[in-house]
C-alpha cells in the first residue's frame, strides 16, 4: 500500500510573511527507528512499507499534498526578547484532520537549515530526538495536553555538538505550532494587519467562541493555568519555558532539557542552561503568569481603547495565580484521595510535601504508595509520615473511592531521567530495545506491570542525573 497523508493545509494559506517556504534537506543514510502506528491511524495516515516511511520521515521525500514551510516567530528567552527566532531546524509539512475531527500539524524536527537557523546546522542529534519521542508519548498517556511523536529516523550522518553525535529526525505532531512568540513578532513589528490575521486564524482553529482579544487571552490563561498545575502534580519540570515554547493551544511543547523529580525538592533545576533557576520546578507557576503577560502585551494593538485594555488585561493576568492555586489544589487533593477539596486541604498537602522534602522521599513512588500502605517506606524517618497520616486518614475515611482515586491519579511509571539517559546511551551504541521497552511500559503508566518494576526504581547514587541539556 502506498503512503497517503490526507493533507488539509490552512497555515500555508496565510500570507507569506508568516513563514518561509522550503523543503527539508535530504540525509545520507536514513534508518527508521520507530513509527507510531496508533497515532497515524488517528490522523488517517495509511499504512505503507518501512522503506517509504523512512524516506518521508527523514525528509528525503516530500509527500504529495504537503506544503513545506518554516514558521516565523519571536520570543523571550530566559527573559530577554529576541525579535526574530523561527523554525531554525524544523519544517512544517502540513496538516491533517483526523478521524476525531482534530486538525494537527506534521512537523519534521532536525530536517536541515532554514532562513531562521542563525548559523546553526538545522539538525538534531539522536539523544534529544529519542527523549522527546519517549517523554511526549508518556505525557500523552498521562493525560497531559502535549505534542506527540509520529516517527523517529536516524540520518546516517554525524553532527557536531560538544562532540560528534549521530543525527536523527523527529516527526512531531501538534494541534498547532502557534506560540506566544508568534504573536510577539508581529506586535514588535507593529504589523497590526498581520497580528489581526493571526488572531483570526488562531480563534478559528482553537477558540471559535472567542470573538475578542480579551476573550482569547482568558481562554489561553485558563488552559495554561491547568497545564502547569498538571505538570507540577506529576513532578514534571519543563526546563525552558520561553515564550516561543508556550503554545496558544495549551499543549506542552519542546522537551529539550525537561526532567521529572526523583526525590521531592521544590527548588530542583535540571536544565544546564538555566543558571539562575528561572524555570525550576517551583518557579513554573510564576513563569507561566509572566508568559501570559507577554501575550497580553502582544494583543494590545488589537484593542480599540489601549488604556482600558491595559487595565483589563492586567486584571486578567493578576487573577491567574489564583486560578493556578485552584488547579493545583484539585490535582494534589486527588493525589491523596480527596475528590472535592476544601481550602484547608492545601495545608494537609503542603505538610506532606514538606515532610517528603525533609526525608528524601521519591515524589512519584510516595504518592502511588498511598494506595497500598507502603508510603512510609519512602521516608528516611518513617515516623514523619506516620504523624502526617493520622490527619490524612481521618480526612478520607468516609470516602469509599479514595484509594481508587489515588491509583487513577498517581502513575506507577514516569520517564525517569536516569532511564532516559540509559536508553539514549544504548541507542547511540545501536541497541534500540530500551527505547521500545520504555515506550511500551510508559503507554500504560497507571497499570501495575510486575515485569517492569526496575523502571519504577529511583536512581542509585551513580545513576543520578544532575543536569539535562537542550540538544541544539
Amino acid at each position: 500500500m502506498t503512503l497517503n497523508i490526507p493533507f488539509d493545509n490552512s497555515y500555508a494559506a496565510l500570507p507569506a510573511g508568516f513563514y518561509s517556504r522550503l523543503d527539508p534537506t535530504a540525509v545520507a543514510a536514513p534508518d527508521l527507528i520507530s513509527f507510531n502506528r496508533d497515532l497515524a491511524a488517528l490522523m488517517l495516515i495509511t499504512e505503507t512499507s518501512d522503506a517509504e516511511l523512512t524516506m518521508l520521515f527523514s525528509g528525503n521525500a516530500v509527500p504529495e499534498g504537503a506544503a513545506p514551510l518554516a514558521q516565523l516567530y519571536a520570543g523571550h528567552q530566559f527573559g530577554q526578547f529576541n525579535p526574530q527566532l523561527g523554525d531554525g531546524r524544523a519544517i512544517l509539512l502540513g496538516e491533517t484532520v483526523g478521524r476525531d475531527g482534530v486538525r494537527r500539524d506534521i512537523q519534521l524536527k532536525g530536517s536541515g537549515p532554514t532562513p531562521y537557523s542563525r548559523n546553526g546546522d538545522g539538525r538534531a542529534w539522536l539523544g534529544p530526538v529519542l527523549r522527546e519521542y519517549v517523554v511526549s508519548e508518556a505525557m500523552h498517556a498521562l493525560g497531559v495536553p502535549t505534542t506527540r511523536a509520529l516517527a523517529a529516523v536516524r540520518t546516517g550522518e554525524m553532527i557536531q555538538r560538544e562532540a560528534m553525535r549521530p543525527g536523527a529526525v523527529l516527526t512531531r505532531v501538534a494541534s498547532s505550532h502557534i506560540r506566544v512568540g508568534t504573536f510577539q513578532i508581529f506586535a514588535a513589528r507593529r504589523d497590526v494587519i498581520a497580528l489581526r490575521q493571526l488572531f483570526d486564524y488562531t480563534v478559528a482553529r482553537h477558540y471559535p467562541d472567542c470573538t475578542t482579544p480579551d476573550a482569547l487571552l482568558q481562554a489561553v490563561i485558563d488552559r495554561q493555568a491547568a497545564l502547569v498545575a498538571q505538570w507540577m502534580s506529576l513532578g514534571f519540570i519543563h526546563g525552558v519555558m520561553n515564550t516561543d515554547n508556550c503554545t496558544l493551544s495549551g499543549e506542552t511543547i519542546d522537551y529539550g532539557p525537561c526532567a521529572f523529580l526523583d526525590f521531592y525538592d521544590p527548588e530542583t533545576v535540571f536544565s544546564s542552561i538555566d543558571r539562575h533557576g528561572r524555570y525550576g520546578y517551583a518557579s513554573q507557576a510564576d513563569i507561566i503568569v509572566w508568559n501570559m503577560a507577554q501575550l497580553a502585551t502582544a494583543l494590545l494593538p488589537l484593542m480599540p481603547d489601549a488604556d482600558a485594555a491595559v487595565a483589563q488585561f492586567t486584571d486578567q493576568v493578576h487573577a491567574m495565580p489564583e486560578l493556578i492555586r485552584q488547579e493545583w489544589l484539585a490535582r494534589f487533593a486527588a493525589k491523596i484521595g480527596i475528590g472535592t477539596p476544601k481550602p484547608e486541604d492545601a495545608a494537609l498537602i503542603g505538610d506532606l510535601l514538606t515532610r517528603m522534602h525533609g526525608n528524601q522521599a521519591d515524589f512519584t513512588n510516595t504518592f502511588r504508595a498511598l494506595s497500598d500502605g507502603t508510603a512510609r517506606d519512602q521516608f528516611t524517618d518513617p515516623t514523619a509520615f506516620d504523624s502526617w497520616a493520622e490527619g490524612w486518614q481521618a480526612r478520607i475515611a468516609s470516602d469509599p473511592d479514595a484509594i481508587q482515586r489515588i491509583r487513577q491519579t498517581n502513575p506507577a511509571f514516569i520517564p525517569r531521567n536516569h532511564r532516559i539517559e540509559q536508553m539514549i546511551a544504548a541507542a547511540v551504541a545501536g541497541d534500540d530495545a530500551p527505547f521500545h521497552r520504555l515506550n511500551a511500559v510508559l503507554s500504560r503508566p497507571f497499570d501495575d506491570q510486575p515485569d517492569a518494576e526496575d523502571l519504577r526504581r529511583p536512581p542509585a547514587p551513580s545513576e543520578v542525573v544532575a543536569a539535562t541539556f537542550c540538544g541544539t
